[in-house]
């Protein structure tokens, strides 16, 4: 009977997370929200096909710091969601809160600006799939940096905050 009664909530778990996102955190009592997006902890992480070691492993992500968007959660585990679509479910230590993003693919080298306003001038350019770290995000407008170079970038061109949400 207790694994019919995890199995339906596992299921209504799943099925709210479908909602729209919020705002990452609940200001009045602190709780993260869900759907919100981390980032993987290690360079090796089981993404597994339910909320549980006896559920086999799907595939295994080995990219540190690779921004993922929290989609469920369950108990000690969460079910993410990557930049291309994939889907599983880790342990909730091999996420951190900690917020990076990927360049978007398609259209060649997005440029970085030296503030939030494309008159600026461009200090660096991105290529598609890069990794960075999301510093904050204005309007449509974030800043992010890697390898020792930051800039402004376009909220569009990256995958990693929602449209609106300010950062951080």
């Amino acid at each position: 009977m207790a694994h019919i009664v995890r199995a339906f909530l596992a299921l209504l778990i799943v099925l709210l997370g479908t909602r729209a996102p919020a705002s990452p955190v609940r200001p009045e009592n602190g709780v993260l929200t869900v759907p919100r997006f981390a980032s993987l902890h290690a360079d090796k992480v089981n993404l597994r096909t339910g909320p549980g070691r006896r559920y086999p492993i799907e595939w295994v992500l080995t990219r540190r710091n690779m921004p993922v968007e929290i989609t469920a959660e369950f108990e000690h585990w969460r079910r993410i969601r990557e930049w291309d679509g994939t889907t599983g479910w880790v342990e909730e230590h091999m996420v951190d809160d900690q917020r990076f993003a990927i360049i978007e693919k398609g259209g060649g080298d997005r440029p970085l600006y030296a503030a939030p306003d494309a008159a600026s001038n461009i200090v660096a350019r991105a290529q598609p799939g890069a990794v960075a770290r999301l510093a904050e995000c204005r309007g449509p407008w974030c800043r992010i940096a890697a390898a020792g170079v930051a800039g402004w970038i376009r909220r569009q061109d990256i995958w990693g905050a929602y449209s609106g949400e300010n950062v951080p």
